[in-house]
């Protein structure tokens, strides 16, 4: 089996050979770019399986890669950031990365986040038995992280297939944002609560108006739920 790849996005050379050393150890194929513009076109031209992305490049920032790289990809992108300012994580995760760590890093930490979200994307190999589940005009595989509405394949980022796949499993429970944290993004993640409400934007976008049988619905003061009406 071909090894994964991973392309590290980064003006500072040494923290890309640090990078480079510690994923390779794990087995994975490693890729660099040193400026915004040159990791635009390396994505699309050699197809990583994940990008290692830093916010501050020369020629276009991480955020202009990121929206670029998402007009034709849904790979998993995890942002590196010397700011741990809220605005910063959440802006991120509203150009669709699908995760973050903040500078400076520890690189395990790094792999350790590069394997659980290749896990989550479909993109490390595991025996697992088929995740599905089907409402009216609504089909969410989890296996194949594939959202179907009206028959029709739906791009979803990894982050937000696991978050719509969690609710309408559980169908009329309601969850508040630190519970959705813990069972989603897992007790690791170091994020604010606010990150699950740009990934419940993000899925309204794609589903509301779909169905009157169902709906993701907010509860008022409490979180989210996945409703169904029959």
């Amino acid at each position: 089996m071909a090894l994964e790849k991973i392309l590290i996005v980064d003006d500072d050379t040494n923290i890309c050979e640090l990078l480079r050393l510690y994923i390779e150890k794990e087995g994975f194929t490693v890729m660099m770019a040193n400026d915004g513009a040159t990791a635009v076109r390396m994505f699309r031209e050699q197809q990583p399986d994940l990008m290692l992305l830093d916010v501050m490049l020369p020629k276009l920032d991480g955020w202009q890669v990121c929206r670029e790289v998402r007009k034709f990809s849904e790979k998993p992108i995890i942002m590196l950031t010397a700011k741990g300012e809220t605005f910063d994580k959440v802006l991120g995760l509203e150009l669709g990365a699908d995760d973050y760590v903040v500078k400076p890093f520890d690189t395990k930490e790094v792999v350790a986040r590069i394997k659980a979200v290749l896990r989550r994307s479909g993109g490390a190999s595991a025996a697992v038995a088929v995740q599905e589940v089907h409402y009216d005009k609504l089909a969410i595989n989890l296996t194949n992280y594939e959202l179907k509405v009206n028959g029709v394949a739906v791009d979803t980022p990894p982050k937000e297939m696991e978050l719509i796949f969690h609710l309408a499993s559980n169908p009329n429970r309601v969850y508040t944002r630190d519970q959705l944290l813990d069972e989603v993004w897992g007790f690791d993640y170091y994020g604010d609560s606010r990150t699950v409400d740009v990934h419940v934007k993000r899925l309204r976008e794609k589903l509301e108006g779909v169905s009157d049988k169902w709906e993701l619905r907010t509860v008022w003061g409490v979180g989210y739920k996945f409703e169904t009406k029959e």
